[in-house]
């Protein structure tokens, strides 16, 4: 199996104004195909630093990927830096320039000089071909090491990847089948969640490894098994993930690529029910997340977003000697604010939060990321007190997260009723 580096260009990666995808996209699609990424850097659209990390690059490893600096400006450097590296001239590709002249005059426009000078190649490389796009991959070999150029713009970068790039290394390489297996959870800690699995995960045997990998409010199990023997490969990881799932029944919502609010859904309309958000420190961020998924209109009704304590009185019906009392930030205010959008929205469950999302406003007694949490149908509320960060974004994304977990659990709890 060979070990692969991917080089990704741009000064604009390096200053942090367009974020780095194509690496994330490339490691993730090269290991569903049995490959393994062994390095990933970021360099400047200089000649020097192209050349420096390529020679880097191709002295620890045998698959060199490189995305960036493949277009018709002068800053685009990475071809006249292959071609100083090869020791090789440039040479006009004919097939490239038809190809660009034909793409541009299908939207009626014309070319300019910088587009026929961008069909200038490394004399040395093969060309891919490049349906989305004017820029050709270039795939170049030298001493049984491969070095494989394609433009930054992602989906350009993915199409060659997938439709040029990954069959040609499959036929070069022997790899060895590489699964993964990921299980979903929600409303409890890693360092808890790896407690009450340790004897599992001592048990694993060295073919496969778990990862734990936490986000704010949701931990992914990930099992990764490596070997020769796909079929074997597959049953032992079935056996470790279903033990692993048998476990932590309580907090695993899903498998693979599901998200929370997806699972909820699936589960609201196989109930037949409706629901609604009443958000106060969130903003509108729960039902955002339930209303990315397609077709959510099936079951979600409508949000009322009541910051000022007037729009809790008046809209959710919230008695005000409640929030004199109690405050906005309290069990009693999420309870009544579930009520209130039961009522107000014609739902059949609500979810209702009420908190300090940061960066002020918090208070001895109430710090920032002091937050209350409730869901409820006509017969019972569930609520939940959670502490976040000083984290304004965090907090909000934490207490969603949270949010739909009880939902979930509550949900499940209603269908065991049921």
């Amino acid at each position: 199996m060979p070990k692969i580096t991917i080089l990704t260009i741009g000064d604009e990666l390096l200053i942090g104004q367009v974020i780095d995808t194509n690496s994330a996209y490339m490691a993730r699609e090269l290991n569903l195909n049995g490959m393994e990424v062994f390095r990933k850097k970021t360099i400047a659209d200089t000649l020097d630093e192209i050349q420096d990390a390529l020679q880097a690059a191709l002295s620890t490893s045998e698959v060199v990927l490189m995305t960036g600096g493949l277009g018709p400006t002068k800053d685009d450097v990475t071809k006249k830096a292959l071609a100083n590296y090869f020791g090789v001239g440039m040479t006009f590709s004919e097939e490239t320039w038809e190809r660009i002249q034909r793409f541009f005059k299908r939207f009626g426009r014309e070319t300019t000089p910088a587009h026929r000078e961008q069909c200038y190649m490394p004399a040395n490389a093969e060309l891919l071909t490049n349906k989305m796009g004017t820029a050709p991959g270039m795939w170049m070999e030298q001493e049984g090491k491969i070095v494989v150029s394609m433009p930054g713009v992602p989906y350009e970068m993915e199409y060659l990847l997938n439709n040029e790039v990954i069959p040609r290394l499959h036929k070069r390489h022997r790899v060895r089948p590489i699964e993964h297996r990921t299980l979903l959870t929600i409303g409890e800690g890693e360092s808890r969640l790896a407690a009450q699995i340790a004897d599992i995960e001592d048990d694993l045997p060295p073919h496969i490894k778990l990862a734990y990998l936490p986000s704010l409010g949701q931990v992914r199990l990930r099992l990764t098994g490596r070997g020769d023997d796909a079929e074997r490969l597959s049953s032992d990881l079935l056996h470790y993930q279903t033990a692993i799932k048998s476990r932590l029944d309580a907090f695993v919502y899903g498998e693979g690529e599901q998200t929370i609010e997806a699972v909820i859904g699936e589960m609201l309309k196989a109930q037949g029910l409706t629901i609604g958000t009443a958000e106060s420190c969130t903003g509108g961020f729960i039902a955002h997340r339930i209303t990315s998924v397609p077709g959510s209109s099936a079951y979600y009704q409508g949000s009322i977003v009541a910051y000022d304590n007037r729009l809790k009185e008046q809209l959710l019906g919230v008695d005000p000697s409640v929030l004199e009392s109690e405050g906005a930030v309290s069990e009693a205010t999420v309870r009544a604010m579930v009520a209130g959008a039961l009522t107000t929205l014609g739902v059949d469950v609500a979810i209702a939060v009420s908190g300090i999302a940061g960066p002020g406003g918090g208070t001895p007694e109430k710090p920032v990321g002091t937050i209350w949490i409730a869901v409820g149908n006509q017969e019972e509320t569930q609520t939940l007190l959670i502490h976040g960060s000083k984290d304004r974004d965090k907090n909000i994304q934490y207490t969603s997260s949270r949010a739909l977990g009880l939902l979930w659990a509550f949900m499940g709890l209603s269908v065991i009723r049921s």
